[in-house]
């Protein structure tokens, strides 16, 4: 297999694949943009290539990490070198904005990719023709894999360990790192929670959604909203849908998910007092749009961020 060094280079992701994959009988192969080619890193850190990318044309497996999204431009060499292992069948998989090399080089077009969240609108606005998928941490196409940043490229690369190997030689690499060997949830559990958005009009909805989100425990109608904001329901749904970019409804649910997340990190409360508070209703209404919003239960939410707050 062959892992790509990028310039500049960001280390944590191309280490990943070399940890993983230094055992289980893959044999590992760095290409760099040229023979000898010195790529840098963070903190005046440099690495040399001893082998340029005519090296992918020996590979079986391609891994693409993570590059410096706006810095870097892939050289056309190893777009053109991906283009071909591609069409010869090779697996190729990116991690993080690793993806934005597979889509300069076209591989993406017309496929559900992953990526970082943080970066996954820049990658839908440069690459339209890639439906980017920004909560999953990895997909497998069969001979495309993607996946989102730093802990979501481990999970990639022990899933294809899991699918060259098996479970238990998964598992015991995982041992070996000392992670899990498959993480529930997605990242939208790791993502920020959506700020309101503020009014393109100075004297537009701010007041509304202001007296909204200080009720949210309380029961709030779109009526009620349109009524205070002095409105038709058509009328307000429409403004609504122009300043904020939603629908009231859905607006609401997100606010009182992004609450139920704040107590959930910073509280001890129950999960009944928490669906009270958030304006969820019942334990079981918070599990259910919990896991819609973020991908994982109030429970395993708790437990991954509660010891960091």
């Amino acid at each position: 297999m062959v892992v790509t060094l990028l310039d500049p280079t960001s280390v944590f992701e191309l280490a990943i694949p070399l940890a993983v994959f230094n055992s289980e009988g893959y044999e590992l192969v760095l290409a760099g943009t040229a023979k000898g080619a010195v790529h840098r890193g963070p903190a005046g850190l440099s690495l040399t290539a001893e082998h340029g990318p005519e090296v992918l044309r020996t590979a079986d497996l391609i891994v693409v990490p993570a590059g410096m999204y706006g810095e870097y431009v892939p050289p056309a060499e190893l777009v053109t070198e991906l283009r071909a292992a591609h069409a010869r069948g090779v697996r190729i998989a990116s991690l993080c904005t690793g993806a934005y090399i597979l889509a300069a080089a076209g591989l993406l077009d017309g496929r559900t990719a992953a990526t970082h969240w943080q970066y996954a609108d820049d990658l839908r606005r440069d690459h339209p023709r890639v439906r980017v998928d920004d909560r999953s941490l990895y997909l497998d196409d069969g001979d495309i894999l993607t996946s989102a940043g730093t802990a979501a490229g481990i999970d990639l690369c022990l899933h294809i360990v899991r699918t060259d190997y098996g479970s238990a030689a998964a598992a015991e690499v995982g041992r070996r790192m000392v992670i899990a060997p498959h993480r529930e949830g997605d990242q939208t559990q790791y993502a920020m929670p959506p700020a309101r958005p503020v009014p393109a009009r100075a004297q537009g909805l701010g007041p509304v959604l202001d007296w909204a989100s200080g009720r949210l425990h309380e029961p709030i109608t779109i009526a009620e909203l349109a009524d205070r904001a002095g409105m038709s329901l058509r009328t307000f749904g429409r403004h609504f849908a122009e300043e904020v970019g939603t629908t009231p409804l859905r607006w609401l649910n997100q606010q009182r998910v992004a609450r139920a997340r704040e107590l959930l990190e910073t509280t001890d409360l129950t999960v009944d007092a928490i669906a009270d508070r958030s304006g969820l209703g019942t334990a079981d209404g918070l599990r259910q749009h919990f896991h819609r919003a973020v991908g994982t239960t109030p429970a395993a939410y708790r437990r991954t961020f509660r010891g960091a707050a």
